[in-house]
C-alpha cells in the first residue's frame, strides 16, 4: 500500500492524542481551495508503503497514541481496513478523515470498530456542494448516509468545514447545520491559502463572518466552534 506522506508527530490532527498522520493518495472530488491537491490528481509520488510504516510504528510504541490517516481520500484505498487491522493490534487508536463519498466502507470500518474518531468534511449547502467539490454533481444521499453511519457508529466524531469567502455565504449554515442535525460536534475553519492549493483568488473570511456562520449552524448541532482564530 502506497503512503504518499508521514508527518511523524501532531498534537492538532487527533483531538486529545499525541499522533502521527499519514497522507493517501486519490480523491473522488476536486476541491478548488484544496491543500493537498497534489494527492488528488495523480502527481504526488509515493514515500514508503505501509511495511515501513508498521516499522516506523513499532519504533514509536509508547511514544504515540494514535494514527490519523488523511488524503486525499483515505477510503479509495481497499487495502486501508487490512493495515487498520494490523495498527489496532500493536495498541494504536485510529482517527480517519473522510469526504463521505464512501459511506459503505465506512460503515464497514465503524462496525468493525477499527476507527476511534472520524473526521468528515462538509462541503457547503446542497445547492453548492458539486461547485465546491470541484465536480460536475454529487449525490447527496451518499454524503447523507454517511453522516448517518458516523452518527450512529463512530465511538466519537466531528464534522467541519473549510470556509472560503468566494464559496460559502450565510445562507449556506443553516442548511448545512440541518444536514448534521444532531450531531455533536461542527468545527468551521477558515480557508488558508498556500502554494499547492491549485487555484487562485480565494480568501478567508473574516473572524466577525466566521462568528456570525457558527451562529447560523448552532440551532441545529450540540456543539459549534471555529477553529484557528
Amino acid at each position: 500500500m502506497k503512503i504518499f506522506g508521514l508527518q511523524k508527530m501532531t498534537l492538532l490532527d487527533f483531538p486529545g492524542h499525541v499522533a502521527c498522520t499519514v497522507f493517501l493518495g486519490g480523491c473522488d472530488f476536486r476541491c478548488p481551495f484544496c491543500h493537498n491537491f497534489e494527492l488528488t490528481d495523480g502527481t504526488a509520488r509515493p514515500v514508503s508503503d505501509d511495511s515501513e510504516l508498521l516499522a516506523f510504528l513499532e519504533t514509536r510504541r509508547g511514544l504515540l497514541d494514535g494514527v490519523a490517516f488523511t488524503g486525499g481520500e483515505p477510503l479509495l484505498s481497499k487495502e486501508l481496513p487490512e493495515l487498520m487491522r494490523r495498527i489496532r493490534a500493536m495498541g494504536f487508536k485510529i482517527k480517519l478523515d473522510t469526504n463521505g463519498f464512501h459511506p459503505e466502507s465506512l460503515r464497514s470500518v465503524l462496525e468493525e470498530g477499527l476507527c476511534d474518531y472520524v473526521a468528515m468534511d462538509i462541503k457547503n449547502s446542497t445547492a453548492k456542494y458539486a461547485k465546491t467539490c470541484g465536480v460536475a454533481s454529487v449525490d447527496m444521499e451518499i454524503i447523507r448516509r454517511s453522516i448517518k453511519a458516523i452518527m450512529e457508529l463512530a465511538p466519537d466524531y466531528e464534522f467541519r468545514t473549510t470556509v472560503v469567502a468566494e464559496l460559502h455565504d450565510q445562507a449556506d449554515f443553516p442548511e448545512m447545520g440541518k444536514l448534521i442535525s444532531g450531531a455533536k460536534r461542527y468545527f468551521l475553519q477558515a480557508f488558508t491559502d498556500r502554494d499547492t492549493v491549485p487555484f487562485e483568488g480565494f480568501h478567508a473570511p473574516s473572524p466577525e463572518k466566521l462568528a456570525e456562520y457558527a451562529e447560523k449552524a448552532r440551532p441545529f448541532v450540540d456543539s459549534v466552534s471555529v477553529r484557528g482564530v
